[in-house]
């Protein structure tokens, strides 16, 4: 059979290329975010599938079925990963954001196509004092729609992902499907920063990529930052530097402040923090290089992410950067894909 999916919100295309990899047959994929697209667009080897930009109030009452020439209830799977920045932890001010609401449309969406399965990606905080609430809302509303839901707390590194990376998976099982889902068990590999990007060349010290590899390129620091990172050894995060090379925010204890990770360099034969928005920022998380003077670059944090070392990304620093730390680890994508096949082939069994 064809396991079509739809992957909505679907960024550079993380999800996507780890559904595929699993065994779907993607169909559509929309973002809000153009350059999302483009990037999905400029990877021909990768994907041949359709790909717009729209917001998702757009193709809703009937557009994406139209898009996929498909009837209510006919697709497989329906994924994605709603915009969840109003439920981060390192959010702060009024609970109130209108990307909270976007849970729910994803949930009409999932009402609207009436698919096999579902499966949602999304940060802690959606289980914490900001998205309890909705979590439980959409829930129910996913329940009253005709699912089992299932919801977990993976992290990545569990899973040969060279990266700490705690998410939430929700999956929904139409209930005439069977049930009996169950999350992909952990391997037991552990992948380190070393195995991932240690024989990667060190790229120019004029800030262009190394010939032949795009992306791969030393971010310029301050004469203060690198003389901060030139203080630290392989693994050693902010609480290491001396007092005189402290921010003064930073001089408080990092169990006052609520982050200890800013200047820091990677350990070679751990994992990596989380790959977030802004990991090209030496000063935003412990994003500096393991031995060289510099942070990692975009393409070894893509390496990290467990995109192919050919991938391309379409924009300027910020928009790659983005791209890459919002996406899904392609192999974890992958493992939850066929964990969602393996459900519906023991369905069929019986």
């Amino acid at each position: 059979m064809e396991y079509t999916c739809v992957d909505s919100f679907c960024g550079a295309g993380g999800l996507a290329l780890g559904l595929k990899q699993a065994g779907f047959d993607i169909r559509l994929s929309f973002d809000i975010d153009q350059k999302c697209i483009d990037t999905i667009h400029e990877n021909k080897k990768y994907f041949h599938h359709l790909a717009v930009t729209s917001d998702i109030s757009d193709l809703l009452e009937g557009r994406v079925l139209d898009l996929c020439h498909m009837k209510r209830g006919e697709l497989f799977l329906l994924a994605g990963g709603p915009p969840c920045q109003g439920f981060s932890i390192q959010r702060r001010g009024a609970d109130i954001d209108p990307r909270n609401q976007l849970v729910f449309l994803y949930a009409k969406m999932v009402e609207e196509l009436y698919p096999w399965y579902f499966v949602m990606e999304n940060v802690t905080g959606i289980a914490g004092k900001r998205g309890k609430t909705i979590l439980e809302q959409l829930m129910d509303e996913l329940k009253k729609i005709g699912y089992e839901v299932h919801i977990d707390l993976l992290d990545a590194q569990d899973y040969g992902i060279p990266q700490r990376r705690k998410r939430y998976i929700i999956v929904g099982e139409r209930k005439d499907m069977g049930g009996g889902y169950r999350y992909p068990v952990p391997t037991g590999e552990v992948c380190t920063v070393r195995e991932t990007i240690g024989k990667l060349p060190e790229p120019p010290s004029d800030g262009r990529d190394y010939p032949g590899l795009p992306l791969h390129r030393r971010d310029k620091l301050s004469d203060l930052n690198l003389k901060r990172i030139r203080a630290l050894k392989p693994g050693e995060g902010r609480e290491y530097l001396p007092d005189d090379l402290l921010a003064a925010c930073h001089k408080l204890d990092s169990s006052v402040i609520g982050y200890r990770n800013v200047y820091g360099r990677m350990a070679w034969d751990e994992v990596a923090p989380t790959i977030t928005a802004r990991f090209d920022s030496f000063t935003r998380g412990k994003f500096g290089h393991p031995e060289q003077d510099r942070s990692i670059s975009l393409r070894e944090g893509a390496l990290l992410q467990t995109f192919p070392i050919d991938f391309s990304f379409v924009g300027n620093k910020v928009d790659v950067a983005r791209q890459i730390g919002n996406a899904v680890p392609p192999m974890l994508a992958k493992q939850i894909g066929i964990s969602i096949i393996q459900c519906h082939k023991r369905s069929e069994k019986g």
